[in-house]
């Protein structure tokens, strides 16, 4: 896919991947094609609804989900498919994730100085245990917890505080790159802009980049630099965040973004919901690739779709210049 950022460095590049699970009559694709690359220190939001391939996305780039076709690179090397155990290790430790569920990512038997220490024991990543616990502390005072937390259960702690451990046990081994899975959806309301806040804090600190996965687009607004809109496997639109909410130009893009709650109840009780219709996609047959609309705006499209899209984003672009 055709970048005009080719000044920045890219971290993550996603090639052509399929990611199937089962085999024969009974082998379903949960990825189909995805093409997206990941710049340093952005960060890359993954949206979709539930089933739509974002996890499994976010796995294949842990080495958790194979890629039946296609590769993913990190820092220019592949790291899909087999590879020594010396880069398998580098990949475990250079990029981390953070879960969706802080109560099931922890284990509940372990203390949490022993569930934020567990990498460092797997990579043997300090001189002696002075240097360990300092490590722990630090990691801990850093994501807003106390250093005397260490000795307690994670059934302790409120949601919110647990994912406050599993960003601190990500953090501890300085990885480059952080597959956040809905870090916030199993959390409070009140606590989510918290822990946003917070990895906001740690990325510009520790000069990290992020692949954001989630379902809820008033939230990835907030916190994306570029956005990817998955829809039944296929990414359908990629574009920076302020541009994908003032020119979304795929349908699915569209309905989504219809579905996204106002604050204002006036305008939310006079709003369409727009039910997504592929119906009105280009029913020819013709193959679909990404294309470039606008300058860094891409859309799933076939190319009489394309001269559509372009279309429209001319005369979207003409309606917010008279506004």
């Amino acid at each position: 896919m055709s970048n005009n950022n080719t000044d920045r460095e890219v971290i993550v590049s996603i090639k052509h991947v399929d990611i199937s699970f089962g085999s024969g009559a009974k082998k379903f694709v949960a990825v189909k094609d995805a093409n997206f690359d990941i710049y340093k220190g952005e960060t890359f939001a993954l949206v979709g609804e539930s089933g739509s391939g974002k996890t499994t996305l976010g796995r294949a780039i842990m080495r958790i989900n194979p890629c039946s076709a296609g590769e993913i690179l990190f820092e220019g090397k592949r790291i899909s498919g087999n590879i020594s155990a010396e880069e398998d290790r580098n990949v475990v430790r250079s990029i981390q994730m953070i879960f969706q569920d802080p109560a099931a990512s922890l284990n509940e038997r372990a203390t949490i100085d022993y569930c934020i220490s567990e990498g460092l024991y797997n990579f043997h990543l300090y001189k002696d245990e002075q240097e360990r616990v300092a490590k722990v502390d630090r990691a801990l005072k850093e994501v807003g917890l106390l250093p005397e937390h260490k000795s307690r259960y994670p059934h302790e702690f409120s949601g919110g505080q647990r994912q406050r451990v599993g960003i601190a046990r990500a953090m501890i081994m300085e990885p480059k790159f952080i597959v956040a899975d809905e870090p916030i959806s199993a959390l409070d309301v009140s606590i989510r802009a918290q822990v946003l806040n917070l990895m906001n804090k740690l990325k510009k600190e520790k000069d990290l980049t992020y692949l954001f996965i989630a379902h809820d687009l008033s939230v990835v607004r907030f916190v994306s630099d570029r956005i990817a809109v998955i829809h039944l496997g296929e990414i359908v639109e990629i574009a920076e965040a302020e541009t994908l909410f003032e020119y979304p130009l795929h349908p699915y893009t569209i309905s989504l973004l219809s579905a996204v709650p106002m604050p204002d109840p006036l305008i939310e009780k006079n709003r369409k919901h727009i039910v997504y219709d592929p119906s009105v996609l280009d029913q020819s047959g013709e193959p679909r690739e990404m294309r470039e609309v606008r300058p860094g705006h891409f859309v799933h499209c076939t190319e009489k779709e394309f001269e559509g899209y372009c279309q429209k984003a001319a005369q979207l672009e003409k309606e917010k210049g008279k506004a």
